[in-house]
């Protein structure tokens, strides 16, 4: 194998020699003087080529040695005879002689000329360019032109391996800054090993904070919060790696959220780390996940429903970052700051029975209806609350959304269905539009997310011959239909677009399963087998789907293998289901609120906690593991007059066996 790589080196060499050798020949001949036009004749055409194929013969046979040593001393002892020729033939020859013999580098002094000419050349272009037209114009045009076929490619291609760009030279650090910042983490991981000027660009702090912005993290933060963003960002990273695992295998804390003078649970409602029920004792208490201990826990009812006897349930609870909602059976709505707690800030009260409250997730918008009758208020920029519509509809409102991501510089949208229509309630316009109506077709749940609106109708008659049941998509920026998709005999319960990924509609219906469309498609994307009977409450996001069911049981589902990761189960239907990206809260709400057997009136109300529903929170962050997350139920100081006592006299077998017994 040796040899033969040998004969092909050798080769290769005798082949580039000769064709070097005959472009020399073909040079020396054009830059000869030109004969008179009366001898030009096939007699010179004759001896040039005779000349040509000599000169090739003898160089042949001085480049094909019978032995090694005749080679080495070819190339060892031939670097005279070569200097010598060196001075009568192109540069180009010179260097390709270099490479043939072996010497490494040729081109490292041609490099540093043109590096050193470029820089001269971009601080005085027009004497550079002057100059280089002189040289050009003493040259003869084919010498020029032959120069630059294999010299001048040479150094364009080693420059473009071993120089720097642009963008140390000529491009100002901010531009290039700009370039950059269109590049992701594995982009400007390969720029930073380029050269120094390129790491200083990559690892810059203002390209990775925008990196872990748009990724979700520290949206709130600033540039000067972190002394290294892109270690944030592999730490968020990490983390957020975790937390996905820890909800796969079910690993982290779970606690029940209890208020034991609260009776039975009515409603739940859950936005980023607030947690708010509502009972039928007319209590109304907030729970804050970060801050266990926060006196804002206990909300204050309004006087006119505290005096009256007996006291109201509590029929719906909304909350958001900054407002918490509640609406009682006697029609009165109180609005509670989140920061403060304790008094209302706002009361109202309307003649008839509250039956949808709904609060934007986003900003401190507040929609309810009492029968057909349906209003919208909304707070300044200055904390007031003012009313900005009231309207009244054919039919009672059954259902009610706030449609999200209009804040406070856009126009609040209200989605409701009444009957078999469905409206939306702009304030700026005298009457609501209707968006959908079939007659004898009522709608059974309603969800919408920034850009659509989708319900679910339960067809009648002769209608269920065609496919069934149906979710209709509509556009809220045109009002047209844009997407129909399902076929069940089963009435639909349940619809999440909001949280779904795009493109994607999760919803949960009464034949048992929870189905997954593609709206770009119209079809089903996946269907799960889940609750026996039927589905309560659904969400997902972009790799789980979290499902609550009649039977009480919880379900997470991994999306796109359509299989149950795991499941929790409790007493009495799930009617919320509510999910982040490290915290899950579960409620299970009786369906009767004042049940047979059970005396309410008691102070021991141990017997009855079958009767009253429970709200569980799960919390699947990586802090939920260390030693420092420690449950209310364990920083009781032993002094809380109400609830269980939890003082009890515990001994560890340590201590029963040195017979000493724990004091209190």
């Amino acid at each position: 194998m040796a040899d033969m790589a040998e004969d092909e080196l050798a080769a290769f060499r005798k082949s580039w020699e000769q064709e070097l050798t005959g472009k020399q020949e073909e040079q020396r001949l054009n830059s000869a003087p030109l004969p008179p036009c009366d001898a030009l004749g096939q007699s010179s055409k004759d001896d040039s080529k005779k000349g040509y194929f000599e000169n090739l013969k003898s160089r042949n046979k001085t480049s094909s040695p019978s032995k090694p040593e005749e080679e080495g001393r070819r190339v060892g002892g031939g670097g005279g005879q070569a200097a010598a020729v060196s001075k009568d033939q192109p540069q180009y020859v010179s260097i390709a002689h270099g490479l043939l013999d072996g010497r490494t580098s040729p081109l490292l002094d041609r490099i540093q000329e043109e590096r050193s000419r470029r820089k001269r050349q971009y601080h005085n272009i027009t004497g550079g360019c002057r100059t280089s037209l002189q040289q050009q114009q003493q040259q003869p045009q084919r010498k020029l032109k032959t120069d630059r076929e294999l010299v001048d490619q040479l150094i364009q291609d080693l420059n473009e391996v071993n120089d720097i760009p642009f963008f140390d030279i000529e491009l100002p650090y901010e531009l290039a800054l700009k370039i950059f910042q269109h590049l992701n983490c594995t982009e400007l991981g390969r720029c930073a090993q380029v050269s120094r000027a390129w790491r200083v660009l990559a690892e810059d702090s203002v390209l990775w904070f925008r990196m872990c912005t748009k990724a979700g993290f520290h949206q709130e933060a600033s540039v000067s919060d972190s002394p290294c963003w892109k270690s944030t960002l592999r730490d968020c990273r990490n983390s957020a790696k975790t937390v996905c695992s820890n909800w796969k295998n079910r690993v982290g804390s779970i606690s029940q959220l209890q208020f034991e003078l609260g009776k039975v649970l009515c409603d739940v409602s859950f936005c980023d780390n607030f947690v708010l029920a509502g009972y039928t004792s007319g209590d109304v208490r907030l729970w804050d996940t970060l801050h266990w201990d926060s006196s804002a826990s206990f909300l204050k009812i309004n006087s006119l429903s505290a005096n009256s006897e007996p006291r109201p349930f509590v029929s719906h609870v909304q909350v958001n970052s900054t407002v918490a909602a509640a609406a009682y059976e006697d029609g009165c709505v109180d609005l509670w700051s989140t920061e403060t707690g304790g008094e209302p800030i706002r009361h109202y009260q309307t003649p008839g029975r509250i039956q949808v409250l709904a609060l934007s997730s986003d900003s401190p918008i507040l929609c309810w209806a009492a029968g057909p009758d349906v209003r919208i208020d909304a707070a300044d920029d200055h904390g007031y609350w003012r009313t900005l519509c009231r309207t009244q509809l054919p039919k009672p409102v059954e259902s009610l959304v706030v449609v999200p991501g209009r804040g406070q510089q856009q126009r609040p949208l209200a989605a409701l269905s009444a009957g078999d229509a469905v409206y939306l309630l702009d304030p700026r316009e005298e009457e609501p539009q209707m968006l959908h109506s079939v007659y004898g077709h009522p709608v059974t749940c309603l969800d919408a997310s920034d850009s659509h609106v989708a319900l679910g109708v339960k067809r009648t008659g002769w209608a269920m011959h065609d496919g069934g049941n149906k979710i209709h998509v509509y556009s809220l920026e045109t009002g047209k239909l844009v997407a129909t998709v399902g076929d069940s005999l089963g009435d639909f319960s349940c619809i999440n677009l909001r949280d779904s990924p795009p493109h994607l509609l999760v919803c949960g219906n009464k034949d048992r399963r929870v189905r997954v469309f593609d709206l770009r498609a119209g079809s089903s994307v996946a269907s799960l087998y889940a609750h026996h009977l039927g589905v309560t409450s659904v969400q997902a996001d972009d790799w789980k789907i979290v499902s609550g069911g009649g039977e009480g049981l919880v379900c997470v589902w991994e999306m796109r293998m359509g299989a149950k990761l795991w499941e929790m189960h409790n007493r009495h239907p799930v009617r919320h289901v509510r999910f982040n990206t490290s915290t899950l809260v579960t409620a299970n709400i009786p369906d009767d609120k004042s049940p047979r057997g059970a005396c309410i009136t008691d102070d021991d109300l141990t017997a009855h906690r079958r009767h009253r529903g429970v709200i569980c929170h799960y919390d699947f962050s990586e802090e939920a593991l260390s030693q420092d997350h420690v449950l209310p139920i364990c920083r009781s100081d032993y002094t809380e007059s109400h609830g269980y006592n939890y003082n009890i006299g515990l001994a560890v077998p340590y201590d029963s066996l040195s017979g000493s017994h724990p004091s209190h």
